[in-house]
């Protein structure tokens, strides 16, 4: 065997081992009992302590410096290439330390859900300040004397910097903002309102992620309070949630978390186990689940198949036609929690947690004065104040278990998502057509021919860039918003 094999051989059997690593989490959010949280902890030190040791093997380094790259085919460079970055940033990190952040992390998991009920920020904030310690701990020796937030980021986005995503989220604002302001002077469409039975939700669910061509053969879906997509290959598994009074909640939960889904169902079969057979970074990973959720999920076509889904399901509603209904489904409000949040707000969520987990890092904010700084940003912004924590800086659970330097992924994933939803309306003009019989796949099998079949092969930004035909903008995902919500609101 030859030095690649050697290291293939090796990386197979670390892939294997974080996709159970997954596998645990996803049961911990979803089946594990309440009182286990302590010993789950100790389990995921240990199996980090394994992957950490395998990471940062000395084997993997002379196996790369053996490599001939240029005798390799593209698939076999994007691999070493991968490997490579990956090996160059876990060796900064010691040991102890990688296994010290995975025992603090999942035990911190269960501390801020019960903080979360008790809408008791203070209560949680020592368990914060040491996550936000050990993360910066870890990015600063992945930055190895650069900038710490651009160390964090790459484990979200390779190739990103903070810098960059400023400008664009700076261009972003202010068309967002202004857009903002005449939809909400505008008379707001009536909102859908009643009790909708949740084992009936779950029944739509599982409708609604057929028909983006989930695979139930290699997946499920299950409940979680924060909604959520595991593993890759032929084990993807996503969750969702259910609210008596709100149903678009699971609804659009369940089609977002489906564009995770496919895109790691999609992938080429033969990247399975490897470094390629998984998405490439966050923000692409977010574009699939932004473009089946919002320009496709909520666009006049296939809300009109929702609307009649609903009625099958549930009766007469206070919304009775399907004009009526895509208005609803797209209303725009005011509003605390992100994962609600309409196309015009969400970003806005985003940019608050962005600035304030970059001043987190950077030192600029401390953790107990956390919440005021949230609040004041979030009152600027929205113009309503934060009534509990649960409404405010405890939401989220990214911050708790470590995942700092993600958010801005979010706000990334919208832009590819735009860019993605130019290039495929151009490439299939009959789209809607068949979104209103329920059926996305013309515009799914582009996506996965374009996008998802690739995996890793491509670097974050080239993949989009092929995609698209160009370099991706926030020009397509503002002209996008603009023009729906202008018509919508009749501006």
């Amino acid at each position: 065997m030859t030095a690649y094999d050697d290291l293939l051989a090796f990386q197979r059997d670390t892939e294997a081992l974080g996709q159970i690593s997954g596998r645990m989490g996803w049961d911990q959010e979803t089946m594990m009992p309440r009182g286990s949280a302590e010993q789950r902890s100790e389990e995921f030190a240990a199996i980090e302590g394994v992957l950490h040791a395998r990471r940062t093997d000395p084997k993997l380094g002379e196996w790369l410096a053996a490599i001939d790259t240029a005798a390799l085919d593209d698939v076999g460079r994007a691999n070493i290439r991968i490997i490579s970055q990956n090996y160059e940033r876990t060796q900064k990190v010691p040991a102890d330390l990688s296994a010290e952040m995975a025992r603090v992390t999942s035990l911190s998991q269960s501390q801020w859900a019960a903080a979360r009920a008790e809408d008791d920020f203070a209560a949680f904030a020592p368990v914060q300040a040491k996550v936000v310690d050990l993360v910066r701990e870890q990015g600063q020796a992945m930055a190895d004397g650069g900038d710490t937030y651009d160390a964090l980021l790459q484990g979200y986005e390779p190739g990103a910097t903070g810098a960059q995503l400023a400008a664009m989220f700076d261009a972003l604002r202010p068309r967002l903002l202004a857009l903002r302001e005449k939809i909400l002077g505008a008379d707001a469409p009536t909102a859908l309102a009643g009790e909708f039975d949740e084992a009936k939700q779950m029944e739509l669910s599982g409708e609604m992620a057929a028909a983006f061509g989930y695979d139930f053969n290699r997946g499920r879906i299950d409940k979680a309070v924060h909604p959520f997509s595991s593993g890759s290959g032929h084990d993807v598994r996503i969750t969702t949630r259910t609210a008596l009074t709100d149903p678009f909640n699971c609804i659009y939960s369940t089609i977002h978390e489906v564009g995770h889904g496919a895109y790691e169902q999609n992938i080429n079969p033969d990247f399975a186990l490897t470094p390629l057979g998984s998405g490439v970074s966050m923000g692409v990973h977010e574009s699939q689940s932004r473009i089946y959720e919002n320009q496709m999920g909520r666009g006049r076509a296939f809300t009109g198949f929702v609307f009649e889904r609903m009625q099958a399901h549930f009766g007469d509603m206070n919304v009775t036609d399907a004009d009526a209904f895509y208005a609803a489904v797209n209303r725009v409000q005011s509003g605390y929690i992100r994962t609600e949040a309409d196309e015009i707000h969400y970003n806005l969520h985003v940019l608050l947690r962005f600035d304030l987990e970059r001043a987190l890092i950077s030192g600029d904010l401390a953790v107990n004065d956390l919440e005021a700084a949230w609040n004041d940003r979030f009152e600027a912004d929205f113009g309503i104040k934060v009534d509990k924590a649960s409404n405010g800086c405890l939401q989220d659970v990214h911050w708790p278990v470590g995942l700092i330097g993600y958010f801005p992924t979010y706000s990334l994933g919208n832009v590819y998502a735009g860019c993605l939803n130019a290039a495929m309306r151009k490439a299939v003009p009959d789209v809607d057509a068949s979104l209103a019989k329920g059926d996305a796949s013309p515009a799914t099998n582009w996506l996965r021919e374009n996008l998802q079949q690739h995996g890793g092969l491509f670097e974050p930004a080239e993949v989009i860039t092929r995609a698209f035909g160009a370099a991706p903008s926030e020009g397509p995902l503002l002209d996008y918003l603009e023009a729906k919500f202008e018509a919508l609101y009749n501006l």
